[in-house]
């Protein structure tokens, strides 16, 4: 059975409770689901801004200066700057891209506008599942308020 939202024209006020907790249950966990895509969206903003950074500052030393290059987030390896214009951009699964020092800050910015992008879109997305949550579960509260006394 699909349950149907507010905005689909049923009206709320006229569904049973058990209509009425399978709609909050349903829209709590698409509200939870968007929210974790939204932790997700700003996290990977940090890390590209991050990046971006360190491009900003990669690209600011001599060659031959001497280093630690990260392996891991925790493990760092000693190393020498070979050539700050050529950097290695992770793509995503496991691939990476040579690219200039241009390019990979370039590649880094257009990533974060398509992020913040998709975030606001989101954002707008899971604020009206919360409210449709909310609304829902009010009728709920005052659905069962009303039974309670008959019982």
């Amino acid at each position: 059975m699909a349950a149907a939202t507010p905005s689909r024209g049923m009206e709320i006020d006229k569904m049973s409770i058990e209509q009425l907790r399978g709609l909050k249950e349903q829209a709590d966990m698409e509200s939870n689901l968007f929210q974790d895509s939204l932790n997700n969206i700003r996290t990977a903003t940090v890390r590209l801004d991050l990046a971006s950074t360190a491009l900003h500052d990669l690209s600011l030393r001599p060659r031959g200066k001497k280093m630690l290059v990260p392996l891991t987030a925790s493990l760092y390896v000693a190393g020498t700057l070979d050539d700050a214009e050529k950097v290695l951009v992770d793509v995503g699964t496991g691939y990476f891209i040579e690219k200039t020092m241009a390019e990979g800050k370039d590649y880094c910015e257009r990533k974060i506008n398509l992020l913040k992008s998709n975030y606001d879109q989101l954002l707008e997305v899971a604020t009206k599942k919360k409210s449709i949550a909310d609304e829902v579960g009010a009728v709920l509260q005052a659905k069962m308020r009303q039974l309670a006394p008959a019982q």
